[in-house]
């Protein structure tokens, strides 16, 4: 995988990630927050938290992408809620 050093390369790779973990038919997806790691120190990799539209639920999953390689080495569901 490719290097993930700006906004749009997490939006890019989280994306694609949650494609995979949930499906290509979700909807609205938007990067809720967006963490470096180690919060002190040399970044090595992002926290992401991702929120989508799937199945007529909406998700919230918090992602962890390393920035040299774009792996992702920790992925949860945070949320699962029926929009208002």
């Amino acid at each position: 995988m490719n290097p993930v050093n700006t906004r749009d390369e997490v939006e890019k790779a989280s994306r694609k990630v949650t494609e995979s973990l949930y499906g290509t038919e979700i909807q609205d997806f938007k990067i809720r927050e967006l963490f470096p790691l180690p919060e002190k120190g040399p970044q090595d990799s992002w926290d992401v938290q991702v929120t989508f539209l799937s199945n007529k639920l909406k998700h919230t999953v918090d992602l962890v992408i390393q920035k040299k390689d774009g792996h992702v080495t920790n992925a949860r569901l945070i949320d699962t809620m029926v929009p208002l």
